[in-house]
């Protein structure tokens, strides 16, 4: 907490900051070109001046290449923004505070479906930095938008020839080293476009194609309770597990796009993107399980097992959009066609391998509550002493499709001799969400003929696990396990093979009216837009009495109309004020709506196919002064009032619940939950100085925001409320940025923080449960050296202070989870030619 305390006061002494891109554009000196952080940040800072709504853009350099290996990276240095991490790497996107669930992603303005079967979040470490042009975070929706985010819409925009025009190409090779595991890695990643000449026309085609590639092997190390302490008894810890994970992630990019001016009056495009992403992990864990909670120091009897996962998981996303504009007098009339697909295909694979130890272990203890790390004797270490119970072997591919065509007409006229645009259009979406889950059983081993010395661990053991934060043991070979499995009988787990499963048919219908108006110094925006949604879904009951499965069908629709308002001020050159009255709707998650139910003697599970989207009506003040190049101080404040606010919940007890139930899970909308904030921001090239000072570049931003919702439940049959903040919500968000750069040279250190945030829900009686995360200061170093006018050296340092992902229990001393990565280290070579 002191620690937030002083990074909150550090930051807004020096008034923190616009969005720290990184790298574009020329600089002459002798022959050599430098392409620099400061005009790549002065382009997205001209975008963002020019805007309609209030957004933040990162750009990309003139080398078609973002600052960051990933977009959800480049996207955590601009205001309001923090990114959820995924063995140490971003992957989802918050925005001002908002779950990633609750934004949306756009690539070439068509809606990217998510991958995972269970999300609306897009996992932007799927898309390489090489392929995108731009990054624009939207945070105030016009009406002429889709109206499907509550924190921000993400815009995409990959490259077009034009942006170039003559002959471009670009090539970069790269390694990295992994600290943790000491991996190193290879990256190569291209793009070339050119215009040509068709028809009658003169430089009227333009064609673009980029491509990336990267095997990465890296690791991490954790320890984690999961919450597991008895508070009620002097805080005792009940069970705890060691993990370790060695992972490669192959992640491969194609774009090709083109672009045809046919004439003056007419343009037309086609864009396309493929990325897949592959995961191929492999997980060691040890389970310790006291026969009682366990104060630190003190000893118990505990049970051991040791468990192996081991799968590949491919990810990929398909994105086709094509369109035109033509100018048909004081008329445009535009159109667009999406496809894109997103899909996550995990084939067979050891979901779970269980060795349990044939003897409990007597006067066993931990050490330490933050990083618990076992007290036993060797036997613990040993592969005799574990014998094979159960493997579950699982196969999973879920999909999500989204096709859409809108169509926009414009029409520019004077009012009172003041320039306005009247601008109207539908918009009609298709989406189906699908997911296959089967899951088989081997178990009872022993009964199938087989000896304990064949089930021995011993027998499955290749070396032993390399684990930072101890002695861990051994390894366990997934391939000896899976020959083994071949010679064995398992069975179809009837339940999860089933109440997974599901189909979601999504389609929305959309319309908008808005107008555009140049009054003197100010620029309003009115208009208004319709949502209609229909939603069919259908899964699967699972009745434990029975042993079986039942087919489960829903329908739901609902209406929106939502009104907006916008104006901008110019007060002079340099300063505008902007303020939004904007109004979103957010669908449930998959998750959510799944209409899966698992009934069990007199518990019952589900999701809730009823629940109500996620209304927000915002409101966004502020002044932007721009500094010259590069250049802005920036001062923002916003709220969000939140209706049909979503969250877990136990009715059990609740009228109308058969009292025969003792848990009743599935999700619930509460009445409302309101967020607030002010953001900050600086940045600024101090190129009125002399010498090498004319080259410093510094940026910084903050944002501090604060929420609240309540959430109801029931406990032993009586009804509780509590208030919560908003879950994943950091309630301070900043960047510090330095650079610096002349005729060959660019150098930028940048520090990420992030406060504290809910991670978990507990329980509706008591806060002890709640898991959070803490908080998080990522500092990462980068550095470009022109050794010639076309080559370029690059160097990389990520994660310089090794900083740990750690959540907790009740307070800071009881783990809930602990994990480390290392440092990651980059060199790369890139040769450019424009």
């Amino acid at each position: 907490m002191k620690a937030s305390y002083h990074f909150r006061l550090s930051l807004l002494a020096t008034l923190v900051a616009a969005h720290t891109s990184a790298m574009a554009e020329d600089k002459p000196m002798e022959h050599i070109t430098v392409v620099g952080q400061a005009v790549s940040m002065d382009r997205a800072l001209k975008k963002q001046r020019s805007s309609d709504s209030i957004s933040n853009v990162v750009h990309s350099d003139g080398i078609a290449q973002l600052p960051d290996d990933n977009a959800a990276e480049a996207l955590q240095r601009i205001p309001g923004l923090s990114v959820e991490r995924d063995q140490g790497e971003g992957r989802f996107v918050r925005v001002r505070g908002v779950a990633p669930d609750l934004n949306s992603v756009t690539i070439n303005g068509t809606l990217v479906p998510a991958p995972e079967a269970d999300r609306r979040a897009v996992a932007l470490d799927v898309l390489p930095s090489e392929l995108v042009q731009s990054l624009s975070v939207v945070k105030t929706l016009t009406p002429d938008m889709d109206a499907n985010s509550l924190g921000g819409t993400i815009e995409v925009e990959s490259m077009s020839a034009f942006d170039h025009g003559d002959l471009f190409y670009t090539g970069t090779l790269e390694g990295s080293y992994d600290d943790n595991t000491g991996e190193t890695s290879p990256k190569l990643s291209g793009a070339i476009s050119n215009v040509f000449s068709v028809g009658d026309g003169q430089e009227n085609l333009g064609v673009a194609f980029a491509f990336s590639w990267q095997e990465r092997e890296f690791g991490s190390d954790n320890t984690e309770t999961g919450g597991g302490w008895d508070f009620e008894n002097g805080a005792g810890l009940e069970e705890f597990e060691l993990r370790d994970y060695a992972l490669t992630r192959e992640r491969m990019g194609l774009g090709l796009n083109f672009d045809y001016k046919a004439d003056a009056q007419s343009r037309y495009y086609l864009r396309t993107l493929f990325s897949e992403f592959t995961d191929t992990e492999t997980r060691h864990s040890v389970i310790n399980e006291f026969a009682d909670p366990v104060m630190e120091g003190a000893t118990e009897e505990l049970e051991a097992q040791r468990e192996l996962k081991d799968r590949e998981e491919t990810q990929e996303i398909t994105s086709v959009v094509i369109g035109g504009e033509k100018l048909m007098g004081l008329w445009t009339v535009s159109a667009q066609a999406g496809y894109s697909q997103a899909s996550e295909d995990t084939p067979d694979h050891i979901a779970s391998a269980i060795f349990a130890a044939e003897d409990a272990i007597a006067n066993a203890g931990f050490s330490s509550t933050t990083k618990p790390y076992p007290i036993v004797p060797g036997s613990y270490f040993s592969a005799d002493s574990y014998v094979l119970d159960e493997v579950e072997v699982e196969n999973q591919i879920a999909e999500d499709t989204e096709k859409n065509i809108k169509l926009d007409f414009t029409r520019e006229f004077a009012w009172n001799n003041n320039p306005s645009e009247l601008k109207f259009g539908a918009k009609v979406s298709r989406r189906e969400k699908t997911n296959d889950t089967n899951v088989f059983v081997y178990e009872d081993l022993g009964d199938q003929g087989f000896t304990d010395a064949q089930l021995k661990l011993s027998q499955f053991q290749s070396g032993q696990v390399d684990y930072n934060l101890g002695n861990f043991g051994p390894a366990i070979n997934g391939s000896a396990l899976t020959g083994f499995l071949s010679g064995a009988q398992s069975e179809r787990d009837i339940e999860e093979s089933g109440v997974n499963d599901y189909t979601i048919n999504e389609d929305i219908n959309a319309a908008y009216l808005m107008n555009t108006l140049d009054l003197d110094a100010w620029r309003i925006i009115v208009g208004l837009r319709y949502e209609g949604t229909d939603v069919e879904s259908s899964g699967f009951e699972f009745n434990a009495d029975t042993d079986a499965l039942s087919t489960v069908d829903h329908q739901t629709s609902y209406d929106h109309w939502l009104p907006g308002l916008h104006a901008r001020y110019q007060i002079n050159s340099d300063t505008q004020i902007r303020m939004a009255w904007s109004n979103v709707v957010v669908r449930p998650t998959f998750e959510e709506t799944a209409p899966g139910i698992v009934i069990d003697d007199t518990d019952y599970s589900a999701g809730n196919p009823d629940l109500k989207p996620l209304e927000s009506s915002n409101l966004d003040f502020g002044i932007e002064y721009f500094l010259g190049k590069a250049g802005v101080v920036s001062v923002f404040v916003f709220y969000k009032n939140i209706d049909n606010f979503i969250f877990e919940t136990d009715l059990a007890g609740a009228p109308g619940i058969d009292p025969v139930y003792e848990e009743f899970v599935t999700y619930a909308n509460g009445d409302s939950a309101q967020l607030f904030g002010m953001e900050f921001a600086y940045s600024q090239q101090l190129s009125w100085l002399e010498g090498p000072m004319s080259g410093v570049i510094l940026g910084a931003n903050l944002t501090v925001s604060d929420s609240e919702a309540d959430i109801d439940g029931y406990v032993d049959g009586a009804a509780n409320q509590r208030s919560i903040r908003l879950p994943n919500h950091s309630e301070t968000v900043g960047n510090v940025m330095v650079g610096w750069e002349n005729q060959q040279w660019s150098l930028r250190l940048s520090a990420n923080y992030k406060s504290k945030y809910l991670d978990e829900v507990g329980g509706f009686d008591s806060e002890q449960a709640d898991v959070w995360a803490d908080e998080q200061t990522i500092v990462d170093f980068s550095g470009r050296y022109f050794i010639a006018e076309n080559i370029q050296v690059s160097f990389e340092a990520l994660n310089l202070t090794d900083e740990p992902y750690y959540t907790y229990v009740y307070s800071r001393k009881y783990n809930s989870q602990y994990e480390e990565y290392g440092p990651t280290y980059k060199l790369g070579l890139t040769f450019t030619q424009f």
